[in-house]
């Protein structure tokens, strides 16, 4: 008998403990300070963000790391991970939009009008551009398709300093390593030490979407971290910090 209590103790003791384990959040590194806000207002245990670029993650996902919910950047990247069989079906949305801006360091403020054929290469100078990674990473996509669309990649393509996310071009710009970048309007938002030095016509990239979802396997509080997303606090959250909610 003392045996069948302490075993039956013993199980429930496993499912407090696996009710008590937080979610693993993969999110696309802009989301960052918008995120943590709507992190904290998780009832139970607090999630645990990783940020990153959305490739990267993605990828990280694909390699099996024990992630919950991810949310991109971009619709390809989503695409790329539920192609993989590794999306919980039904649960995928797009959650938020954005805007793309050129910033330049608040202590060297430039202001440029962002029209087809304009003079992106004479501000750059001898100095470089922060992008992205405009291979893989969604900003620097979104960035290159914007300049091919304008007219001007070949004034840009020759002086990029391609990073691995969004927020490391921020930090190059506003350090004044690169006299302009290209981030989402969010992150210079977020970012002092830069300022925008004009805003992309919506028309020049594709839409900027960040899709969300749970991943196979995820734990149980996985949904109810999904409905928080989509509540009327966390939209008042993303608004504050520059986010359109879908």
């Amino acid at each position: 008998m003392a045996l069948r209590i302490l075993a039956f103790a013993f199980l429930a003791g496993l499912a407090l403990v696996a009710q008590a384990q937080s979610l693993t959040v993969f999110a696309a590194a802009s989301l960052k300070n918008a995120l943590d806000e709507v992190a904290a207002l998780h009832k139970g245990a607090k999630p645990t963000v990783s940020y990153g670029a959305s490739s990267a993650l993605a990828k990280q996902i694909e390699n099996g790391a024990p992630a919950d919910i991810f949310i991109s950047a971009d619709l390809d990247w989503m695409d790329y991970v539920e192609t993989k069989g590794l999306v919980a079906p039904g649960t995928r949305k797009n959650l938020l939009g954005n805007r793309l801006v050129l910033v330049a360091p608040a202590k060297q403020p430039v202001k440029l009008q962002i029209a087809p054929g304009f003079a992106i290469g004479r501000a750059i100078g001898n100095g470089r551009i922060a992008l992205a990674d405009p291979q893989s990473v969604p900003a620097g996509k979104y960035a290159k398709a914007a300049f091919e669309k304008l007219g001007v990649w070949d004034q840009v393509s020759g002086h990029v300093a391609a990073v691995e996310n969004v927020r490391a071009a921020l930090a190059l710009v506003a350090r004044g390593e690169a006299p302009l970048g290209v981030v989402y309007q969010t992150d210079a938002s977020a970012e002092s030490g830069v300022m925008v030095a004009g805003v992309f016509p919506a028309d020049s990239h594709p839409p900027i979407v960040y899709p969300v979802a749970a991943l196979k396997g995820a734990k149980g509080g996985a949904a109810a971290f999904l409905a928080l997303l989509g509540s009327p606090a966390a939209r008042a959250v993303f608004e504050k910090h520059g986010f359109t909610v879908n």
